[in-house]
C-alpha cells in the first residue's frame, strides 16, 4: 500500500532530484566557463600585451637611431636606452607566460635576434664612424633585424589572439549549452510539477472535498450517507472511519428517538396525574403537554393555543417570562387569579418559567405554565379575617364598658379610693388601653388585607407630610431628651397618597425610633427623589437590630427578642408594609447592631400639591 506520505515523498523527491541535477550541471558549466575566461584573461591576454609592448619599444628604438642620423644624437641615445629596457621587460613577461606550443621557441628567437640587434645599434650609433658608414650599416644589417624581430613578435601575438578567439568561442558554446540545459531542466520541472499537482488533486484534494461535502450532509441531518472509496491510503481509511461514524450516529439517533418517545410518553402520563394545573407551551403559545387539571380548569390541552382561550393575564404572563428571561409571577390582585369552575370559586397563583433551547443557549424553546392552587389558603385567610373581625368587634363592646368603669372609678364618682386601689385601677386602665390598641391593629390589618380599607389618594407635598408626621411626637421626644431633625427638602415634587394612612406610617416608625433611642440620641427624617418615586427615611441612633432579624421585621406577629411585653404584638410594621404596598411603593429596613437603624419607604410621584 502506497500511502499519502509515500506519494508526497515520491513527488517531492522527483522535484528534488531534478533541482539537484540541474544545480550540478550548472555548477559544472560555470566552472568550465570560468576556465575559458581564465585562459582569455590570465594566459593569452598577457602575452598579447607583451608582444604589443615589444613592438612598440622596438619602433621607439628605431626612431632613436634615426634621431642620431638627423643631428639629435643625445636625444636619440636616450630614447634607445629607455626603450631597450622596456623591450627587455616585455620580453620577460612573455617568457613568464608561455602557454602555447611553439611559443617558447619564438620567444628564444626574439631574444637572440634582439641581442644581435643591440650589438649592431652600437656600431650604427658609434660617433667615430662617418654618417655614411653608419647609414649603410643601418640599411644593410640593422633594418632587416628590426623587421625580423617585429615579425617574430607579430607571430607570437597572432598565436595568442587565435587561441583567445578559440577560448571565446568555447565559452560562448558552453554558455549556450548551459542555457539550453537550464531551460530543459526548467521545462522538465514544470512538467513534473504539473503532473504532481494533478496527481495530488486526484489523490488528496478530491477525496477531501468528498469528505467535506459528506460532513455538510451529516450536519444537515442526512445520516444515511455512505462514501464510496477505492483508495487504500490514509484518505481511504478516513473514509471508512467516516462511514463507521455515520453508521454509529444512525444507531444513536434511532436510540435517542426511541428514548425521546419513551420519555415523552412517560412525561405525558406523569403530567396527567399531577394535581396542579401545569402546561408546557412552545414559543407560539401552543400547548405541547399538560396535566388533566390544566385541561379541566382552563382548557389547556395539547394542540390548543393558549392565546385563543381569552385569558388576558395568561398572554401577559407568557410574554413577560420570555422578555425577562426568568420566572415571571402574576403581580396583580396580590398575585392571585379568581377562577370559577363547577359553580365553585377557585384561586390560583400563576407562574411562567422560560425553557432554554440548550444548556448554554441564550435562545428559548418555550415556557412552562404553573398554576398553584391556593384556594384552601385563600379560604383560610378569609376565615382568619372573619374570625379576627368578629372577635375584635365582640371584644370591643365589653372592653368599652370596662374602660368606662375604670374611668368612673378613677374619678371617684362611686366613692373614694385608697392608694392601693388607685394603683390597681391605673394598671387596669393601661392594660385596657393596650388591648384597645391591639384590637385597632387587628382591625386595621384585617381591613387592608381584605381590601375593605378605603384610601383617599390626593397630591401631598413630602415636606408638609413630614411636618404633620413629626408634630405629635415633639413633646414626647423633648421629655425623653431625644432630638428630632427634619431634613426633608421643601423642593421635592408631590406624591399621590392618603394622608391618614401616611400619618399612621409616620406614627408607627417614629414611635419605634423614639422607643429604642436613648436620651441624648437623634431621630432624623429625610427624603430624596429616586426615579419615579420619593424615598422617605427615618433613621435613629438607637441600639440597632441584629442582621438575622431585619428580614423578618415586616412579618405579622414577629417581635425582636428582648423587647418589653408592652411594646406590642408585632403588627405595627406589617400594617406599615400593607399601607405602603397599597400606595404602590416598597418598604425596607437597614440596621447594624449597636449603630442604630434606618427604616425607609417609597411613594410614587404624581398630581399637584394640595
Amino acid at each position: 500500500m502506497i500511502g499519502i506520505r509515500q506519494k508526497l515523498v515520491l513527488g517531492f523527491s522527483g522535484l528534488l532530484l531534478i533541482v539537484a541535477a540541474m544545480g550540478l550541471i550548472t555548477i559544472r558549466q560555470i566552472d568550465e566557463l570560468g576556465g575559458a575566461i581564465d585562459v582569455i584573461l590570465k594566459q593569452n591576454y598577457r602575452s598579447v600585451v607583451a608582444c604589443q609592448d615589444m613592438t612598440e619599444a622596438l619602433e621607439r628604438i628605431d626612431s632613436g637611431v634615426l634621431f642620431t642620423f638627423s643631428g639629435h644624437y643625445d636625444e636619440g641615445m636616450n630614447n634607445i636606452r629607455e626603450h631597450e629596457l622596456n623591450f627587455r621587460k616585455a620580453l620577460g613577461v612573455e617568457f613568464g607566460n608561455i602557454t602555447l606550443p611553439g611559443e617558447g621557441l619564438k620567444a628564444l628567437q626574439i631574444r637572440s635576434q634582439f641581442s644581435q640587434y643591440i650589438g649592431v645599434i652600437k656600431r650604427v650609433t658609434d660617433p667615430s664612424l662617418s654618417l655614411y658608414e653608419r647609414q649603410r650599416t643601418y640599411f644593410s644589417t640593422l633594418l632587416p633585424l628590426f623587421r625580423h624581430i617585429k615579425h617574430l613578435s607579430a607571430e607570437v601575438l597572432e598565436m595568442n589572439q587565435s587561441n583567445m578567439n578559440e577560448a571565446n568561442n568555447s565559452a560562448r558554446y558552453m554558455a549556450a549549452s548551459a542555457h539550453n540545459i537550464m531551460l530543459a531542466a526548467l521545462l522538465a520541472s514544470a512538467v513534473f510539477a504539473v503532473l504532481f499537482s494533478y496527481l495530488s488533486h486526484r489523490w488528496i484534494l478530491m477525496p477531501i472535498k468528498k469528505l467535506i461535502v459528506s460532513a455538510e450532509e451529516i450536519r444537515n441531518g442526512n445520516l444515511d450517507l455512505v462514501i464510496d472509496t477505492d483508495s487504500t491510503d490514509e484518505i481511504g481509511k478516513l473514509s471508512e472511519s467516516f462511514n463507521e461514524m455515520a453508521a454509529t450516529l444512525r444507531k444513536m439517533r434511532k436510540s435517542d428517538q426511541e428514548t425521546l418517545i419513551r420519555t415523552r410518553r412517560v412525561t405525558e402520563e406523569v403530567f396527567k396525574v399531577l394535581p396542579s394545573p401545569i402546561a408546557v407551551l412552545d414559543l407560539n403559545g401552543n400547548v405541547e403537554v399538560s396535566t388533566e387539571s390544566a385541561d379541566h380548569y382552563f382548557g389547556l390541552k395539547p394542540g390548543v393555543n393558549a392565546h385563543d382561550l381569552g385569558y388576558e393575564w395568561l398572554t401577559v404572563l407568557l410574554q413577560k417570562a420570555l422578555r425577562q428571561g426568568s420566572a415571571a409571577e402574576y403581580s396583580e390582585s396580590n398575585g392571585f387569579i379568581q377562577h370559577f369552575a363547577e359553580s365553585r370559586e377557585f384561586f390560583f397563583e400563576p407562574m411562567a418559567v422560560p425553557v432554554r433551547a440548550g444548556i448554554e443557549s441564550d435562545r428559548f424553546a418555550g415556557t412552562v405554565l404553573i398554576l398553584r392552587d391556593v384556594t384552601q389558603l385563600h379560604e383560610l385567610l378569609e376565615l382568619k379575617c372573619n374570625v379576627i373581625s368578629t372577635v375584635s368587634h365582640q371584644l370591643r363592646t365589653p372592653l368599652t364598658s370596662l374602660r368606662m368603669s375604670v374611668h368612673l372609678l378613677l374619678e371617684e364618682r362611686v366613692g373614694q379610693l385608697n392608694e392601693k386601689q388607685e394603683e390597681l385601677l391605673f394598671a387596669a386602665r393601661e392594660e385596657t388601653e393596650r388591648l384597645v390598641h391591639i384590637l385597632d391593629d387587628l382591625l386595621d390589618i384585617n381591613r387592608i388585607e381584605s381590601g375593605k380599607a378605603h384610601l383617599n389618594f390626593a397630591p401631598v407635598l413630602p415636606f408638609r407630610m413630614s411636618i404633620e408626621g413629626i408634630e405629635p411626637f415633639l413633646v414626647a421626644a423633648r421629655d425623653k431628651g431625644v432630638s428630632i431633625e427634619n431634613r426633608t427638602p421643601e423642593s421635592l415634587p408631590v406624591i399621590l397618597a392618603d394622608r391618614e394612612s401616611l400619618r399612621h406610617v409616620y406614627a408607627n416608625l417614629l414611635s419605634n425610633a423614639l422607643r429604642f433611642t436613648s436620651p441624648g440620641g437623634t431621630v432624623t427624617l429625610s427624603a430624596s427623589e429616586e426615579q419615579e418615586n420619593i424615598r422617605f427615611s427615618i433613621a435613629d441612633t438607637g441600639a440597632g437590630i441584629g442582621s438575622e432579624h431585619v428580614e423578618h421585621l415586616f412579618e405579622q406577629f414577629y417581635r425582636v427578642p428582648g423587647q418589653e411585653e408592652k411594646s406590642g404584638i408585632g403588627l405595627g410594621l406589617s400594617i406599615v408594609k400593607e399601607i405602603i404596598e397599597a400606595h404602590g411603593g416598597k418598604v425596607g429596613a437597614e440596621s447594624v447592631s449597636g449603630k442604630g437603624s434606618v427604616f425607609w419607604f417609597t411613594i410614587p410621584k404624581g398630581g399637584e400639591a394640595s
